[in-house]
């Protein structure tokens, strides 16, 4: 009795479509992958003016359904975390060379609680003072920054409008980590001027040079400064154990900056005829930002500075916004749209450039606080900006009598929390050429840079991408018995090699396998099956490949054959002919088809 024949399911080309159709459906799937617009259609002329305005203005979606109850969460969560943006504000500016009013800014958005950050602010500090000195040159060190304020905006507002959110995800996770650790340990250290009094510091932000300065100005050690700035450096991280440990606590790590200031103030009133040592934050005009548009530097042998320093501290900023919005997001289950986040933050900095304000982005500090605290809308940043405003125009002589020391703990606390020694671990044990792009940021920040850190980084990790694609992963296959599933042979023990076939998933060397059928006294090969289900895409130099593969294995009287690839790859496979030289059993939908298809017909020759 013969048995049935084997139904073979083949492989057929896609639909015809025109180079334009294909760039429009690639396009789309690149910019517009959520498509925002698909509702549009067969709407009203009014049904889509409100549609528009949702998704342009997100205020006009939960706005009508606005409450009294959700003002309430909003208003505690927004005096909360203005108490705890006030003084971070006045000490990221500091850190930024910057004025300290300057550092007093609103921004927008859910939970996301925006302001200066430790990060954007030390890169501009330390870029723009490379080349021109803040106590030097203070105007002009003014210009670039609200100038370098003015780009970072323009850059991430393009990025938002372009639908060009995927460029920072160049700046991988571990990049991140060693990035932002080095940046922490440089900026923690900085802090020693204010913590141990020193008057005659280093500019410079690489890590000799930073010790170097603090051990060779011990004469100006002020033992009164050291008591009191380790005092309430230990009172900080304190209460910031505490309030990771017990989540309900979150207010206890957020009042305590400000009630710091406020009892640290106190303190250096009461007792500053007997401590005249202790350093001041000085005179602090009370009233609104002035105006800065015509302090904007468009021309001039700085130019240059300004624009790159923008463009690094808009990327960086950008992309802790993001995930700091993304983080939370993900907590309340709702989504976020990126692009509109880059637009939103990127118009926010070039207004603020225009007003007297640096680099801001969503804090995740500020953002975990205004989340804890129970914000439901955005209405909490607009009650912690009128909380600030309150600040600059009535409470701002108040801080003349502030210490330096309270606001270097206050940063060192802040940038603490940026040290993620576990994700070190996690990339050591997980990936050692990310472990390597995290160590190369951190030594980099630490003995280089923290630009030249940053980029290092993002070199290794750009030369991970070239190296996986260049040397793909590549293993051979073998049959589960009993099923039709194909897996690695080295990683499934009941994997086993089919005779007189080679089941590869990308190319691989035929002499290897022949060399282990030699070896183990097998069969020589007949076949070799390039399974393309993992191929995506593929380009001229790939085709090419596959060409001279076939030409090769033809020399050694070896028949290859093409599994399972995808419908654009089979379209480029037709339109460059290299199917017609593989024939009607070239292409097959599974490896196991192909398999027991070859198999047949071998069976069925004389």
């Amino acid at each position: 009795m013969l048995a049935p024949p084997l139904e073979v399911h083949r492989v057929c080309l896609p639909p015809a479509r025109t180079t334009v159709e294909k760039l429009r459906h690639r396009l789309s799937e690149i910019f517009f992958p959520d498509d925002p617009l698909h509702g549009f259609k067969d709407q009203t002329w009014l049904r889509k003016l409100v549609l528009g305005l949702q998704f342009l203005f997100p205020v006009f979606q939960w706005g009508p359904n606005y409450s009294f109850e959700l003002l309430k969460s909003d208003v505690v969560s927004g005096l909360t975390i203005a108490s705890l943006a006030i003084p971070q504000g006045i000490s990221y500016a500091k850190l930024a060379n910057l004025p300290p009013i300057i550092g007093l800014f609103l921004g927008s958005s859910r939970h996301l609680a925006v302001g200066p950050v430790s990060i954007a602010s030390l890169v501009m500090g330390t870029m723009l003072n490379e080349t021109v000195s803040y106590t030097e040159e203070p105007i002009l060190y003014l210009k670039l920054a609200f100038t370098s304020t003015f780009f970072a905006g323009l850059f991430q507002a393009s990025l938002g409008f372009l639908r060009l959110g995927f460029v920072i995800d160049f700046l991988s996770k571990a990049t991140l980590v060693g990035f932002m650790a080095g940046a922490a340990v440089i900026v923690s250290l900085q802090q020693l001027k204010g913590l141990l009094g020193i008057v005659h510091f280093t500019t410079k932000m690489q890590l000799v040079p930073v010790l170097s300065s603090v051990f060779h100005h011990k004469d100006e050690w002020s033992w009164q400064t050291i008591v009191m700035g380790v005092s309430f450096l230990v009172l900080l991280l304190t209460t910031r154990q505490i309030s990771m440990r017990k989540p309900k606590l979150f207010w206890v790590s957020a009042a305590a900056p400000l009630a710091s200031v406020v009892l640290s103030t106190i303190l250096v009133v009461c007792l500053k005829s007997e401590v005249p040592g202790i350093k001041t934050i000085g005179h602090l005009p009370k009233g609104l930002n002035p105006p800065s548009s015509n302090m904007l530097y468009f021309h001039g042998a700085h130019l240059a500075l300004a624009i790159k320093t923008g463009l690094i501290t808009g990327i960086l900023s950008l992309t802790e916004g993001i995930a700091v919005g993304r983080t939370f997001a993900a907590l309340k289950n709702y989504q976020v749209d990126g692009n509109k986040e880059m637009m939103a933050i990127g118009l926010m900095n070039m207004a603020g450039s225009c007003s007297s304000c640096y680099v801001t982005t969503g804090s995740f500090s500020r953002s975990a606080v205004n989340y804890n605290a129970g914000a439901k809308t955005v209405v909490s940043n607009i009650i912690m900006a009128a909380s600030v405003l309150i600040t600059l125009l009535f409470l701002m002589p108040l801080f003349h009598y502030t210490p330096n020391l309270i606001l270097a703990a206050i940063i060192i606390t802040a940038v603490i929390g940026l040290i993620d020694y576990e994700a070190a671990i996690k990339l050591w044990k997980v990936d050692k050429l990310d472990f390597l792009a995290c160590l190369c940021s951190f030594l980099g920040v630490l003995f280089i840079s923290v630009p030249l850190g940053l980029a290092i980084a993002v070199g290794v990790s750009v030369f991970k991408i070239l190296l996986n694609v260049t040397r793909p992963n590549t293993v051979v296959l073998g049959n589960i018995p009993g099923t039709q599933i194909y897996q690695n042979v080295t990683r499934y023990r009941e994997a086993v090699r089919v005779p007189s076939f080679l089941i590869v998933i990308i190319l691989r060397w035929i002499r290897e396998e022949e060399e282990w059928l030699a070896s183990n006294n097998r069969g020589n090969i007949k076949c070799v099956i390039l399974d393309m289900t993992a191929v995506t895409a593929i380009d001229t130099s790939g085709l090419d490949t596959i060409s001279e593969l076939r030409k090769m294995l033809d020399r050694r009287s070896l028949k290859l054959v093409l599994a399972n690839p995808v419908a654009s790859v089979t379209e480029k496979l037709h339109q460059s002919n290299i199917l017609e030289s593989f024939g009607l059993e070239g292409l097959y939908l599974t490896v196991g088809e192909a398999v027991d298809d070859i198999s047949s017909s071998w069976k069925a020759q004389p």
